[in-house]
């Protein structure tokens, strides 16, 4: 076992003992809520509340198992295309928005929450914000450091090369997943910089807000430009796994954070609760989820098969 494998491994080990307090403490609010004990995040019913709940648990449990798969002898064995695309989704979740995370917990911020607010506790004390938080910087930085590890143990020529020295390119491929991101992207950053067109809420925005869809909007033009490179194989003789993993993070950011935002705006827009908006348009807003799942699922699949063709050539 040489250096690089042992840090991963420890990052491994690090990542699922972190995220741990988080998966314990949305046990506790599923069942505190169901047994009276706790109440429901502003503008759920108990119903929404223990779903959404419930939801995030299976969530830190798939995070918690592949952290330990990517550093256990069975993570070898078990089919990589799942654990592969678990992964994917996990760093998309946790990776781009680490720096947000990180200096949100510094200032102290009580728009802390990586996920907008939409996972807060009804009354949350410090500690236990302080141990989400914890949970996930802690779980973004592990999968960061064990994930590259592991890849480089299963598939050694994944990230091999340059850009060019194989089929990219050839294909002819339009590869339109990466349009429709940087317009997603766009649209993001108009936002982010204070554009108001597609803003129903002008009063529901605030810093988090702002930054964050500035975090999204510049991941999304990330994935785009990473994946036209791999795509065309330009620009020529650049190494490989710069733009491979660029394109990973990004179009797993594009699939993981829409994903997730898109059932809970349609779920606004369909319950219209008196005390829950989003700044945004929903309809806009479902529409520009909807495209961002799209187009990150596909900009993984053309990364893959660009890397197929490359390895057969």
């Amino acid at each position: 076992m040489d250096r690089w494998d042992r840090v991963g491994r420890a990052a491994a080990y690090g990542a699922a003992l972190a995220l741990t307090p988080y998966l314990l403490i949305k046990v506790s609010w599923v069942v505190g809520s169901l047994l009276g004990l706790l109440p429901v995040g502003t503008g759920f019913g108990k119903a929404e509340w223990v779903v959404l709940n419930s939801a995030t648990i299976g969530m830190a449990g798939t995070g918690i198992a592949v952290a330990l798969a990517l550093v256990r002898p069975w993570g070898m064995r078990i089919p990589g295309t799942p654990l592969a695309f678990c992964a994917w989704v996990g760093t998309g979740f946790l990776v781009p928005v680490l720096p947000y995370a990180v200096l949100s917990s510094l200032l102290g911020s009580a728009d802390g929450d990586v996920e907008s607010g939409n996972d807060a506790g009804p009354s949350m004390p410090a500690w236990e914000a302080a141990l989400v938080q914890i949970g996930f910087v802690g779980m973004g930085l592990g999968l960061a450091i064990a994930l590259p590890t592991y890849l480089r143990r299963r598939w050694p020529d994944a990230f091999a090369g340059r850009l060019g020295d194989g089929g990219e390119g050839s294909t002819r491929m339009l590869p339109w997943m990466a349009v429709v991101g940087a317009v997603v992207g766009l649209v993001w950053l108009y936002w982010a910089v204070g554009g108001t067109a597609g803003v129903a809420h002008r009063g529901e925005r605030d810093l988090a807000w702002h930054v964050l869809s500035g975090v999204f909007g510049t991941w999304a033009f990330v994935a785009s430009t990473a994946t036209w490179a791999v795509v065309r194989g330009r620009p020529a003789r650049v190494p490989r796994w710069g733009p491979m993993v660029l394109g990973w993070l990004g179009s797993g950011s594009l699939f993981a954070w829409s994903g997730w935002k898109l059932p809970f705006t349609l779920y606004l827009a369909v319950a219209q609760p008196a005390n829950a908006a989003l700044p945004e348009n929903l309809a806009l807003a479902a529409v520009l989820h909807l495209a961002a799942v799209g187009a990150g699922a596909a900009m993984l699949r053309a990364l893959v098969r660009t890397r197929l063709v490359s390895a057969d050539s």
